[in-house]
């Protein structure tokens, strides 16, 4: 490996996230508020660490391997996640410790939408505009900022792209070259964050709602402007506008490219994945709206409206919320949690396993199922019309083993530090799925857990943001060795 190179990439990527911190910045001096010492402060910092570790070695020029492209992505997210804590540490109004604040960063950047502020409605607007821009950079990732910028400076970025997006279709590119792909990709997620915000903005919202809620609903991250959620706007217009660019948000960003440079929609209904996950969100409202009407929980208009949207919200692990669903009767909370682990399709900004490992795994079951009726027969497994390999069953299957222990550890250490079950698991469910709200003690937010337990959620936001594999290879002795 080559740490010089990783550092200056790190400081260079660091230097640019600084930028960030400049238009909430422009915001506090506009309003006078009291966070404008704090985002001076956290933007000095974060710029002058980033420019320490790039200018030593900004000469430093040599070919990425792919443990490099494993170690910057996993590095970038963690200092990321730290410097970005610095606004709500150093803002003194907020009283956040360490633990607190970084939580919310980490939750933010990693589109987890878990909080642990309350009186949102009174907060200053610049605190607001950053939490959600954390989101939306965090959405698109770094992978664009690799891809696009790394090779203009002589750097491969295509181990970044595939250290990002493990995956059954991590390799398949848009446009044959990488640093077009990352424009792609970017231009696409750009173009839905201005049509939420407009279609926000026509519905209702003021402009600084409508640009604060279409940044976390493209990115699928969850935070508001509000305490109550989109249930502040009581409009079922606003609900209806959400629940669209959520579905759409969760679907692979490279099918929305396609379907631009056709002129075609037939890409979403020749995809399987996309299918999928179209029969599954379907499953899941039928059965949310179904058993509001017969409970009486709602009317049902409301069962519609509100159903619709909250087994949207929660599958999608974007985590807005028109009503508390954790009180709804039945199975009904617990379900829309366990439909939070599909999370969205490969190549979105959704949390989870991912529709497309998903997807393998049933095919996979309903394959051995006929081997067994038919021990001789020689039964292909296929996605479309390509016939899937051997290995990539196999990485999904070890995906899924090391994801579901790495849940139950989780968990159990949670449990360690005095959480109940049901508060445990929903949390983690919560964190690794980058989902944001649980049940039990943390269905509104996390100020209760301990400072021990938010850094356990932390990591769990990282390992479920990164995938698993892309953070768990560092703690391996052969991935350091020469």
């Amino acid at each position: 490996m080559h740490f010089a190179i990783s550092l200056r990439i790190l400081g260079l990527l660091l230097s640019l996230f600084s930028v960030a911190m400049l238009p909430p910045l422009l915001i506090a001096v506009l309003t006078d508020d009291d966070t404008v010492t704090g985002f001076i402060y956290a933007f000095a910092i974060t710029l002058l660490s980033g420019i320490t570790l790039w200018l030593p070695l900004r000469g430093v020029k040599r070919d990425l391997q792919i443990r490099d492209g494993f170690l910057i992505t996993a590095l970038f997210w963690t200092v990321l996640g730290l410097f970005g804590a610095l606004p709500f540490a150093l803002t003194e109004s907020l009283n956040m410790g360490a633990a607190d604040a970084i939580f919310e960063s980490v939750s933010g950047l990693t589109t987890t939408g878990a909080t642990v502020l309350t009186g949102l409605d009174d907060m200053p607007a610049s605190i607001l505009l950053y939490r959600q821009m954390l989101q939306w950079l965090g959405g698109i990732g770094i992978i664009v900022v690799a891809v696009a910028v790394l090779p203009m400076l002589g750097i491969g970025g295509m181990q970044l792209y595939r250290a990002e997006t493990p995956g059954p279709s991590k390799d398949s590119k848009l446009t044959p070259r990488i640093t077009e792909t990352a424009k792609a990709l970017f231009s696409v997620y750009l173009a839905l964050t201005v049509l939420c915000a407009g279609a926000y903005s026509l519905a209702g919202m003021s402009g600084f709602d409508a640009v604060c809620h279409a940044f976390a609903t493209v990115a699928i991250g969850g935070f508001s402007t509000h305490d109550a959620s989109m249930g502040y706007f009581d409009s079922e217009a606003i609900y209806l506008i959400s629940t669209l660019f959520m579905l759409i948000s969760a679907l692979n960003i490279g099918l929305h490219f396609t379907a631009f440079r056709r002129r075609s929609a037939s890409g979403y209904w020749e995809d399987s994945e996309a299918k999928f996950f179209a029969s599954a969100m379907a499953v899941c409202v039928v059965i949310t709206c179904a058993y509001l009407v017969f409970s009486e929980t709602l009317n049902i208009q409301e069962s519609v409206v509100h159903g619709l949207f909250q087994a949207v919200s929660i599958t999608t692990t974007t985590g807005f919320a028109t009503q508390d669903f954790s009180l709804w009767p039945g199975f009904l909370p617990m379900m829309l949690l366990m439909f939070s682990f599909m999370g969205g399709c490969v190549g979105s900004t959704g949390g989870g396993i991912k529709a497309m490992r998903l997807m393998l795994i049933y095919k996979q079951g309903i394959r051995e199922l006929k081997q067994l009726v038919h021990p001789h027969a020689i039964i292909p497994l296929k996605v479309g019309n390509r016939r899937v390999e051997a290995t990539v069953v196999s990485a999904v299957w070890s995906f899924f083993a090391v994801y579901t222990f790495a849940f139950i550890v989780i968990m159990l250490v949670l449990m360690a530090t005095g959480l109940d079950f049901i508060t445990a698991f929903s949390a983690v469910a919560a964190a690794l799925n980058n989902l944001g709200p649980g049940l039990g003690s943390v269905a509104a937010n996390y100020g209760e857990v301990s400072d021990f337990a938010k850094s356990v959620l932390c990591f769990a936001m990282l390992l479920g943001r990164l995938e698993v594999f892309t953070l768990l290879v560092l703690f391996t002795p052969m991935f350091w060795r020469n």
